[in-house]
């Protein structure tokens, strides 16, 4: 199967991981909600040797929250969520987002769905748009 690269907004850090992801979830949690800025986490799940740093490892920052095995990865440049070692399961969480590419499956559950924004689901039926709105 072949790799995708991925990388923060800036582009100062950047990783090659194989298209071989073995879980996905869009996670609802109140941790993830304030970890991501929004309604939720949409995290892949790589085992370690599919994984690998292409530029930018040193500019990673990563934060675990005390009492819980929930982690955050960001760039100290640009603040973009960037991959880490999940420290229950020893996999690569790889934020969706931060792929160039598409990945080799969806979504295969919504997790911790009791704690969703009040919200979240009024912004899927809301009207559409190219661009920003005035």
């Amino acid at each position: 199967m072949a790799s995708l690269n991925g990388s923060c907004l800036c582009g100062k850090v950047q990783y090659r991981v194989e298209n071989e992801f073995k879980r996905f979830f869009m996670c609802h949690c109140t941790q993830c909600q304030k970890a991501t800025g929004s309604a939720h986490a949409s995290n892949l799940f790589a085992v370690p040797d599919n994984f690998e740093w292409v530029s930018g490892e040193e500019l990673v920052k990563r934060f675990d929250l005390p009492g819980r095995a929930l982690s955050k990865a960001f760039c100290t440049e640009c603040g973009s969520g960037v991959p880490y070692t999940s420290r229950a399961s020893g996999m690569w969480v790889v934020p969706a987002g931060s792929l160039d590419g598409e990945p080799s499956m969806m979504p295969m559950a919504n997790i911790f769905w009791p704690e969703r924004g009040s919200w979240y689901e009024a912004g899927l039926v809301a009207p559409r748009f190219e661009r920003f709105v005035k």
